[in-house]
């Protein structure tokens, strides 16, 4: 009760709309317990609440993003709010397990005839087909296994064969550069693909920002050079089922962002 009262109102709008507080860990991928002791919603969690639960950082944490003029509201259009979303998705999708409330949600996610919207389709139908314990399982052969999974989703081994190495140190230089701090309790090095992605999202949406350091520039950096091949091995990974889509929702998002920073240049 006393951790309840002590909730701000965005964080009770957060766990209403995620039905409860056990169903927010869920979809955030963190413990309930953790939730449950949550005054506020961190501010390293506030992109990944707004994206699953639909309330926004505005509500959630107006500290940190104040609402601004009715003038500016628009000022993220459709093409880029739906780029920063595909990339929480992959976020999401690729940093934890996914649960029950995720393939729920997922289940439902539309298409369209573009080749990306199919592939959306094939993800809803694979999450449909999936129980959490095949998802979870592969989830686990992929990128954990016993000693290690079948991919290895970091920049410095898909750019040197081992991890540790120059890319994740050009990654961190570019993330302090963004005030982008590592999330507590993180086991996974920044240059994982999860994080990239999560940045690219944060980047686009203007939440993070450097004078010298553009998301195009980020992009050709720390993802152009190595992504699409993680993706394109994904959607034919052996242990890969729900995942082959997510794999193809990648490849597609690189192939589309790539095309669209040449056109710009």
């Amino acid at each position: 009760m006393g951790n309840e009262l002590m909730r701000d109102q965005g964080l009770e709008r957060a766990i209403n709309a995620a039905g409860g507080v056990r169903a927010l860990a869920r979809l955030v991928g963190v413990s309930q317990p953790a939730v449950s002791n949550w005054t506020r919603v961190p501010a390293d969690r506030v992109l990944t609440v707004e994206s699953l639960t639909k309330v926004s950082r505005n509500e959630l944490r107006p500290d940190l993003y104040p609402a601004e003029p009715a003038a500016d509201a628009a000022a993220l259009d459709a093409v880029d709010a739906a780029r920063a979303d595909e990339y929480l998705l992959l976020g999401r999708l690729l940093w934890r397990q996914p649960d029950a409330a995720l393939l729920e949600m997922l289940a439902d996610l539309p298409g369209d005839p573009s080749e990306l919207g199919m592939a959306h389709l094939a993800l809803a139908e694979a999450a449909r087909a999936a129980t959490l314990d095949q998802v979870q399982r592969e989830f686990f052969q992929l990128f954990i296994g016993l000693g290690r999974g079948e991919l290895l989703p970091f920049a410095s081994y898909y750019l040197t064969g081992f991890l540790h190495e120059r890319p994740l140190a050009k990654v961190r230089e570019d993330l302090l550069q963004l005030g982008v701090e590592r999330v507590e309790n993180a086991r996974e090095p920044e240059d994982h693909i999860a994080v990239l992605c999560e940045v690219m999202a944060g980047m686009i949406r203007g939440d993070f920002a450097a004078e010298e350091l553009d998301e195009q520039t980020f992009f050709t950096r720390h993802l152009k050079t190595w992504a699409p091949r993680f993706f394109a091995d994904l959607s034919v990974a052996k242990a890969a089922t729900f995942y082959r889509p997510v794999g193809v929702i990648g490849r597609l998002l690189m192939d589309i962002e790539s095309q669209a920073y040449e056109l710009a240049r």
